[in-house]
C-alpha cells in the first residue's frame, strides 16, 4: 500500500493512494488518532474501513509521520563513495578511523526538525550558511524489539518512507558531533507518502537528488555499506525499537560539501528527491 496523511476540510486525515496517483481512499479515522501519528496509527491495528474518496489535488499533504514519538535514528557514511567524500570535506569527526566505517554510526535528529512534503528548509544566516541536503531511504519500524537479530530484522518492518536529511556543516564540525548541525527547525522533510514493506526492494531500488533541476545523487540502495538488517540489530543492540520509530539508512556520494568548492543549498533553491517505488519528494529553500 501507498499511504498519505492530509489535511482536508479542517482536520488531519489518512488514506491510501490509488494506483492512478490522484485518488486518495480516506480511511474513517478520527483526526486526533492521525493528528500526530500519521501513518504510524495503522501499525498493529485492522485496516480501518473507507470512508469515502478525494482527489490529491483538494488536500495538503502532511509528513507520513508529523510528530515522531522520538528522535529519528539516523545513520551517517553508508555508501562508499560518500564516506570517502565526506571524509575528505574536513567536517567529519570519524575520519580518524577511517573514511568507511566498520560499524553503523548512528545519531539523531529531533522530531520537532519535521516537515510535510512542499515546506520550505529554512535558513538562518545567523546561525549557519553551510547548509547541505542528503537523500534518504527511511526505514518505519512496526514491531517492537531489543537485541534484535539481523536474520529476524525485516519483520520488525512496516515500511518506508523519503527524508532529507539536511545538515549544517559548520555546525556538524563546530561541535564534533551531529545533533545540533542535524536537527535544526526544518531540516528533516519527510514524504511525500510511505509504502508498506512489501512495496520496496531493498537490494535494488533507486535513490535520487536534484537541486535546481541538477541531478547531483544518483545511487541504489543496494549500494549500502551496512544493509537495513544490520542497521535494526546494531541499533536495537540494548535499546528497545518501537513501533513508529524512524531509521534514515544513509546518503550516497553527491552532496554539497563533496564538490570543490561546496556547493551548499541557498534560498531559492528547489530541492527534488526521488526514491524508487515511493515517489518525489520536493521542497524550497528559503531565508528564516
Amino acid at each position: 500500500m501507498k499511504l498519505v496523511a492530509f489535511d482536508w476540510q479542517g482536520s488531519a486525515r489518512l488514506g491510501e493512494l490509488d494506483g492512478d496517483g490522484e485518488t486518495i481512499h480516506r480511511f474513517d479515522l478520527p483526526p486526533e488518532a492521525v493528528s500526530d501519528a500519521g501513518v504510524a496509527a495503522l501499525i498493529g491495528a485492522d485496516p480501518p474501513p473507507v470512508a469515502g474518496t478525494v482527489a490529491l489535488a483538494d488536500v495538503t499533504l502532511r509528513a507520513p509521520i508529523s510528530r515522531p514519538r522520538r528522535n529519528v535514528f539516523c545513520v551517517g557514511k553508508n555508501y562508499h563513495e560518500h564516506a570517502h567524500e565526506f571524509a575528505k570535506s574536513g567536517f567529519d569527526s570519524s575520519a580518524a578511523k577511517g573514511a568507511v566505517p566498520t560499524a553503523p554510526i548512528v545519531f539523531s535528529k529531533v522530531p520537532e526538525c519535521v516537515i510535510p512534503p512542499g515546506d520550505a528548509v529554512k535558513i538562518d544566516a545567523g546561525v549557519s550558511t553551510a547548509i547541505d541536503y542528503e537523500a534518504e531511504l527511511a526505514v518505519i519500524i512496526g514491531r517492537e524489539g531489543r537485541n534484535i537479530r539481523p536474520e529476524e530484522a525485516m519483520s520488525h518492518v512496516w515500511g518506508y518512507t523519503i527524508v532529507n536529511d539536511v545538515t549544517a556543516r559548520d555546525l556538524q564540525g563546530k561541535h564534533s558531533q551531529w545533533l545540533i548541525g542535524k536537527s535544526q527547525d526544518t531540516f528533516c522533510p519527510m514524504g511525500p507518502c510511505a509504502v508498506t514493506a512489501d512495496q520496496i526492494d531493498l537490494s535494488d531500488t533507486l535513490v535520487r537528488c536534484w537541486v535546481n533541476g541538477e541531478l547531483r545523487q544518483d545511487s541504489n540502495t543496494g549500494l549500502l555499506i551496512f544493509d537495513v538488517p544490520t542497521i535494526i540489530a546494531a541499533i536495537s543492540n540494548g535499546v528497545t525499537l518501537r513501533p513508529g520509530d524512524v531509521i534514515a539508512t544513509g546518503t550516497p556520494a553527491g552532496v554539497g560539501i563533496g564538490f570543490d568548492p561546496p556547493r551548499y543549498l541557498t534560498p531559492g533553491d528547489k530541492v527534488k528527491i526521488e526514491i524508487g517505488g515511493i515517489g518525489v519528494l520536493e521542497h524550497p529553500v528559503e531565508a528564516a
